[in-house]
Protein backbone atom coordinates (compact mmCIF):
# COMPACT_ATOMS: atom_id res chain seq x y z
CA UNK A 1 0.00 0.00 0.00
CA UNK A 2 1.52 3.16 -0.95
CA UNK A 3 1.39 5.10 2.27
CA UNK A 4 2.76 8.20 1.37
CA UNK A 5 -1.22 8.81 0.38
CA UNK A 6 -1.93 8.23 3.62
CA UNK A 7 -4.23 5.35 3.31
CA UNK A 8 -5.92 3.35 6.07
CA UNK A 9 -8.45 1.10 4.78
CA UNK A 10 -11.77 0.25 6.66
CA UNK A 11 -13.42 -2.85 6.18
CA UNK A 12 -15.98 -3.31 9.17
CA UNK A 13 -19.47 -3.84 7.71
CA UNK A 14 -21.35 -2.12 10.49
CA UNK A 15 -18.95 0.56 11.28
CA UNK A 16 -19.41 1.29 6.87
CA UNK A 17 -23.49 1.00 7.43
CA UNK A 18 -23.26 3.20 9.84
CA UNK A 19 -21.55 5.93 8.15
CA UNK A 20 -23.52 5.81 5.36
CA UNK A 21 -26.52 6.13 7.74
CA UNK A 22 -25.26 9.47 8.44
CA UNK A 23 -25.29 10.26 4.63
CA UNK A 24 -29.24 9.59 5.28
CA UNK A 25 -29.25 8.31 1.97
CA UNK A 26 -32.12 8.29 -0.52
CA UNK A 27 -32.36 6.01 -3.73
CA UNK A 28 -32.22 9.41 -5.79
CA UNK A 29 -29.33 10.82 -4.43
CA UNK A 30 -26.21 11.83 -5.97
CA UNK A 31 -23.15 11.41 -4.00
CA UNK A 32 -19.54 12.22 -4.50
CA UNK A 33 -17.17 10.32 -2.87
CA UNK A 34 -13.48 11.32 -1.88
CA UNK A 35 -11.01 8.76 -2.14
CA UNK A 36 -12.98 5.16 -2.03
CA UNK A 37 -9.78 3.09 -2.11
CA UNK A 38 -10.42 -0.77 -2.17
CA UNK A 39 -14.23 -0.01 -2.68
CA UNK A 40 -16.11 -1.18 0.90
CA UNK A 41 -17.41 1.88 1.66
CA UNK A 42 -17.93 2.08 -2.01
CA UNK A 43 -19.70 -0.77 -2.14
CA UNK A 44 -22.13 -0.47 1.07
CA UNK A 45 -23.09 3.29 -0.50
CA UNK A 46 -24.01 2.31 -4.04
CA UNK A 47 -26.61 -0.05 -3.51
CA UNK A 48 -28.62 2.99 -1.51
CA UNK A 49 -28.09 5.75 -3.66
CA UNK A 50 -28.19 6.74 -7.08
CA UNK A 51 -25.63 7.85 -9.13
CA UNK A 52 -21.82 7.41 -7.08
CA UNK A 53 -19.15 9.46 -8.55
CA UNK A 54 -15.79 8.05 -6.75
CA UNK A 55 -12.47 10.50 -7.04
CA UNK A 56 -9.14 7.91 -6.32
CA UNK A 57 -5.87 9.77 -6.40
CA UNK A 58 -4.14 6.44 -6.25
CA UNK A 59 -4.45 5.44 -10.24
CA UNK A 60 -3.42 1.92 -9.03
CA UNK A 61 -6.52 1.79 -6.90
CA UNK A 62 -8.61 3.29 -9.35
CA UNK A 63 -7.64 0.98 -11.99
CA UNK A 64 -8.45 -2.18 -9.59
CA UNK A 65 -12.09 -1.16 -8.65
CA UNK A 66 -12.42 -0.51 -12.48
CA UNK A 67 -11.38 -4.03 -12.62
CA UNK A 68 -11.25 -6.53 -9.77
CA UNK A 69 -9.38 -9.22 -8.42
CA UNK A 70 -10.67 -12.54 -7.61
CA UNK A 71 -13.13 -13.09 -5.37
CA UNK A 72 -14.05 -9.01 -4.70
CA UNK A 73 -17.44 -8.12 -6.50
CA UNK A 74 -17.48 -5.61 -9.50
CA UNK A 75 -18.85 -2.07 -8.30
CA UNK A 76 -22.29 -1.65 -9.34
CA UNK A 77 -23.33 0.07 -12.36
CA UNK A 78 -24.32 3.46 -10.87
CA UNK A 79 -20.84 4.10 -9.80
CA UNK A 80 -18.03 6.02 -11.94
CA UNK A 81 -14.98 5.99 -10.88
CA UNK A 82 -12.45 9.06 -11.93
CA UNK A 83 -8.90 8.95 -11.35
CA UNK A 84 -7.50 11.99 -10.57
CA UNK A 85 -6.85 14.01 -6.91
CA UNK A 86 -9.81 15.63 -5.82
CA UNK A 87 -7.66 18.61 -4.32
CA UNK A 88 -6.91 19.85 -7.80
CA UNK A 89 -10.18 18.81 -9.39
CA UNK A 90 -13.30 20.56 -10.04
CA UNK A 91 -15.47 18.71 -8.26
CA UNK A 92 -18.84 19.77 -9.95
CA UNK A 93 -17.43 19.44 -13.27
CA UNK A 94 -16.34 16.03 -12.21
CA UNK A 95 -20.00 15.87 -11.60
CA UNK A 96 -21.29 16.94 -14.54
CA UNK A 97 -18.60 15.57 -17.09
CA UNK A 98 -19.26 11.92 -15.60
CA UNK A 99 -23.29 11.99 -15.50
CA UNK A 100 -24.29 15.10 -17.61
CA UNK A 101 -25.90 18.18 -17.55
CA UNK A 102 -28.96 16.31 -15.03
CA UNK A 103 -30.70 18.87 -12.36
CA UNK A 104 -29.72 15.88 -10.00
CA UNK A 105 -25.91 16.67 -10.31
CA UNK A 106 -25.48 20.16 -9.51
CA UNK A 107 -26.75 22.88 -7.30
CA UNK A 108 -27.75 21.46 -3.44
CA UNK A 109 -29.11 18.02 -4.67
CA UNK A 110 -25.87 16.06 -4.21
CA UNK A 111 -24.37 14.86 -1.44
CA UNK A 112 -20.14 14.06 -0.28
CA UNK A 113 -19.20 11.28 1.78
CA UNK A 114 -15.04 10.26 2.25
CA UNK A 115 -12.75 8.76 4.33
CA UNK A 116 -10.00 11.20 3.91
CA UNK A 117 -6.58 10.66 4.40
CA UNK A 118 -5.70 13.07 7.77
CA UNK A 119 -2.81 14.71 6.52
CA UNK A 120 -5.18 16.64 3.99
CA UNK A 121 -8.26 16.58 5.95
CA UNK A 122 -8.42 20.76 6.20
CA UNK A 123 -8.05 21.70 2.28
CA UNK A 124 -10.73 18.59 1.45
CA UNK A 125 -12.90 20.25 4.05
CA UNK A 126 -12.31 23.80 2.56
CA UNK A 127 -13.43 21.75 -1.22
CA UNK A 128 -16.19 20.36 0.25
CA UNK A 129 -17.66 23.52 1.36
CA UNK A 130 -17.12 25.57 -1.70
CA UNK A 131 -20.25 26.80 -3.57
CA UNK A 132 -22.94 24.97 -5.15
CA UNK A 133 -22.64 23.79 -1.27
CA UNK A 134 -23.63 19.86 -1.02
CA UNK A 135 -26.78 18.94 1.01
CA UNK A 136 -24.41 17.72 3.17
CA UNK A 137 -20.80 16.19 3.82
CA UNK A 138 -19.64 12.80 5.43
CA UNK A 139 -16.38 12.16 6.26
CA UNK A 140 -14.21 10.02 8.71
CA UNK A 141 -11.13 12.40 9.58
CA UNK A 142 -8.85 12.28 12.45
CA UNK A 143 -10.43 12.62 15.69
CA UNK A 144 -8.59 15.35 16.97
CA UNK A 145 -9.66 17.31 13.50
CA UNK A 146 -13.24 16.01 13.98
CA UNK A 147 -13.07 18.25 17.92
CA UNK A 148 -11.21 20.88 16.82
CA UNK A 149 -13.93 21.54 13.85
CA UNK A 150 -17.31 21.39 16.40
CA UNK A 151 -15.19 23.07 19.09
CA UNK A 152 -17.23 25.33 20.93
CA UNK A 153 -15.32 29.18 22.07
CA UNK A 154 -13.00 28.97 24.85
CA UNK A 155 -11.63 25.93 24.72
CA UNK A 156 -8.55 24.84 24.27
CA UNK A 157 -9.13 23.32 20.27
CA UNK A 158 -11.28 26.21 19.27
CA UNK A 159 -9.76 27.70 16.22
CA UNK A 160 -9.88 29.26 12.77
CA UNK A 161 -10.98 25.91 11.46
CA UNK A 162 -13.61 25.68 14.06
CA UNK A 163 -14.97 28.96 12.72
CA UNK A 164 -14.63 28.81 9.32
CA UNK A 165 -16.48 25.85 9.16
CA UNK A 166 -19.29 26.55 11.86
CA UNK A 167 -19.85 29.94 9.83
CA UNK A 168 -21.31 28.51 7.28
CA UNK A 169 -22.34 24.88 8.70
CA UNK A 170 -23.91 22.75 11.18
CA UNK A 171 -20.78 20.29 12.35
CA UNK A 172 -21.21 17.48 14.30
CA UNK A 173 -19.40 14.67 15.82
CA UNK A 174 -21.41 11.39 15.24
CA UNK A 175 -19.38 8.71 16.90
CA UNK A 176 -15.49 7.77 17.55
CA UNK A 177 -13.50 5.07 15.15
CA UNK A 178 -10.97 2.40 17.31
CA UNK A 179 -7.24 2.55 15.13
CA UNK A 180 -8.02 -0.87 15.49
CA UNK A 181 -10.57 -1.03 12.96
CA UNK A 182 -8.19 -0.02 9.73
CA UNK A 183 -5.75 -1.89 8.13
CA UNK A 184 -3.03 -0.67 8.48
CA UNK A 185 -3.91 0.78 11.69
CA UNK A 186 -3.06 4.59 12.49
CA UNK A 187 -1.67 6.16 15.64
CA UNK A 188 -4.67 7.45 16.37
CA UNK A 189 -8.69 7.20 16.43
CA UNK A 190 -10.72 8.25 13.90
CA UNK A 191 -14.30 10.20 14.12
CA UNK A 192 -17.26 10.47 12.01
CA UNK A 193 -18.01 14.34 10.99
CA UNK A 194 -20.97 15.20 9.39
CA UNK A 195 -21.62 18.89 8.12
CA UNK A 196 -24.91 20.58 7.13
CA UNK A 197 -24.98 23.90 5.64
CA UNK A 198 -26.63 26.47 7.17
CA UNK A 199 -29.78 28.15 5.50
CA UNK A 200 -28.44 31.14 7.08
CA UNK A 201 -24.50 30.87 6.93
CA UNK A 202 -22.83 33.89 9.20
CA UNK A 203 -20.90 35.14 6.47
CA UNK A 204 -21.98 35.30 2.60
CA UNK A 205 -20.02 33.38 -0.33
CA UNK A 206 -18.58 36.70 -1.21
CA UNK A 207 -17.04 36.99 2.60
CA UNK A 208 -15.72 33.88 3.02
CA UNK A 209 -12.38 34.45 1.92
CA UNK A 210 -11.62 37.45 3.54
CA UNK A 211 -13.19 36.07 6.39
CA UNK A 212 -10.80 33.09 7.14
CA UNK A 213 -7.79 35.51 6.66
CA UNK A 214 -9.33 37.67 9.15
CA UNK A 215 -9.68 35.04 11.14
CA UNK A 216 -6.70 32.96 10.71
CA UNK A 217 -4.84 36.10 11.63
CA UNK A 218 -6.41 36.81 15.47
CA UNK A 219 -6.01 33.10 15.82
CA UNK A 220 -2.62 33.40 15.08
CA UNK A 221 -2.22 35.93 17.96
CA UNK A 222 -4.62 33.84 20.26
CA UNK A 223 -2.77 34.00 23.02
CA UNK A 224 -2.68 37.87 23.02
CA UNK A 225 -5.47 40.26 23.85
CA UNK A 226 -8.32 41.01 21.84
CA UNK A 227 -7.32 44.94 21.36
CA UNK A 228 -3.77 43.81 21.06
CA UNK A 229 -4.50 40.95 18.19
CA UNK A 230 -6.54 43.46 16.41
CA UNK A 231 -3.65 46.12 16.23
CA UNK A 232 -1.11 43.68 15.09
CA UNK A 233 -3.09 41.14 13.03
CA UNK A 234 -5.20 43.35 11.15
CA UNK A 235 -3.35 46.66 11.35
CA UNK A 236 -5.41 48.70 13.17
CA UNK A 237 -4.47 51.99 15.27
CA UNK A 238 -5.08 51.71 19.51
CA UNK A 239 -8.25 53.39 19.07
CA UNK A 240 -9.63 51.79 16.08
CA UNK A 241 -9.00 48.48 17.99
CA UNK A 242 -10.55 49.41 21.07
CA UNK A 243 -13.87 51.05 18.74
CA UNK A 244 -14.01 47.75 17.20
CA UNK A 245 -14.27 45.62 20.11
CA UNK A 246 -16.94 47.85 21.86
CA UNK A 247 -18.76 47.94 18.72
CA UNK A 248 -19.09 43.89 19.17
CA UNK A 249 -19.62 44.62 23.00
CA UNK A 250 -16.78 42.65 23.98
CA UNK A 251 -13.77 43.81 26.00
CA UNK A 252 -10.64 44.64 24.32
CA UNK A 253 -8.87 42.52 27.17
CA UNK A 254 -11.20 39.45 26.01
CA UNK A 255 -8.92 37.04 24.00
CA UNK A 256 -9.69 35.73 20.27
CA UNK A 257 -10.31 31.85 20.96
CA UNK A 258 -13.61 33.34 23.61
CA UNK A 259 -15.85 35.31 19.95
CA UNK A 260 -18.59 33.10 19.36
CA UNK A 261 -18.84 32.80 15.27
CA UNK A 262 -21.66 35.45 15.02
CA UNK A 263 -18.94 37.85 17.40
CA UNK A 264 -16.30 36.92 15.02
CA UNK A 265 -18.35 38.11 11.84
CA UNK A 266 -19.38 41.00 13.27
CA UNK A 267 -16.08 42.13 14.37
CA UNK A 268 -14.80 41.41 10.56
CA UNK A 269 -17.39 43.69 9.14
CA UNK A 270 -16.80 46.71 11.56
CA UNK A 271 -12.83 46.24 10.80
CA UNK A 272 -13.84 45.54 6.77
CA UNK A 273 -16.15 49.09 6.37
Amino acid sequence: MPRRLGQHFLSDPAILDRIVDALDPHPDDVVVEIGPGTGTLTRRLAPRVGPVVAIERDRRLAAALLTPEPGLTTLPNNVTIIAGDALTLDWHETLTTALGPRPSALGHSFKIIGNIPYYVTSPLIERALQPPLPRVVVFLVQREVADRVVAAPGGRVYGALSVGVQAVTRAERLFVVRAGAFRPPPTVDSAVLRLTPRSDPVVLEEERAPFRAFVVGLFGQRRKQLGRALREAAGLTADRAAAACDAIGVPPSARPETLAVPEFARLFRHVAR
